[in-house]
């Protein structure tokens, strides 16, 4: 089965959680227009109908974000052109003086099966960091804690709790229950 992605850590990711399930995995090294949409749902959606145009075997793409609670969840969908803007900085800005730092990553898959299209989701809380931490994971990362670790700090660690972890097991089993 296809992933569809240009973010290789994101491939690493998915592959090594993909052998738990004896699901073999190629990556389609790909960018793709992501459209602008109200939802992480509706953005994967509009995505993988887009791809499903071209691409007639069964695939599926990766879409997430970073939801503040205080900050009425942005940046939301918005989350990678509001990455590229600002970034971690421009959110650590943001955040001064705001006390209620909860948050959460919510990642969503579209699959496409060679006919229709479903969607999985997992999340994981957390808050955001006072300051930028870390030098691993990429994104959000080294600004998002978990107990009182950032992602950028936990290492590998960061691939067994992750919001992209919740939805892949999600999505796997899925796959596993059909076949």
């Amino acid at each position: 089965m296809l992933f569809i992605t240009s973010n290789k850590g994101k491939f690493k990711e998915v592959k090594e959680v993909a052998k738990i399930f004896s699901i073999e995995i190629e990556w389609l090294n790909r960018e793709y227009e992501e459209p602008q949409g109200e939802s992480l749902e509706e953005i994967a959606i509009k995505s993988a109908k887009k791809l499903a145009k071209e691409i007639k075997e069964p695939f599926f793409i990766e879409d997430s974000g970073l939801f503040i609670e205080s900050l009425n969840g942005f940046p939301g969908p918005y989350s990678s052109y509001v990455f590229k803007t600002i970034g971690n900085k421009g959110i650590i800005k943001l955040m001064e003086g705001i006390e209620s730092r909860g948050a959460y990553f919510k990642a969503v898959i579209a699959f496409f099966d060679g006919s229709e299209i479903k969607t999985f989701d997992g999340i994981v809380y957390g808050e955001i960091s006072r300051e930028i931490r870390g030098g691993g994971g990429f994104g959000f990362d080294p600004i998002f804690l978990y107990g009182n670790r950032t992602f950028a700090e936990m290492g590998d660690e960061k691939n067994l709790v992750s919001h992209r972890r919740r939805v892949l097991e999600k999505f796997f089993s899925s796959l596993k229950k059909q076949a």
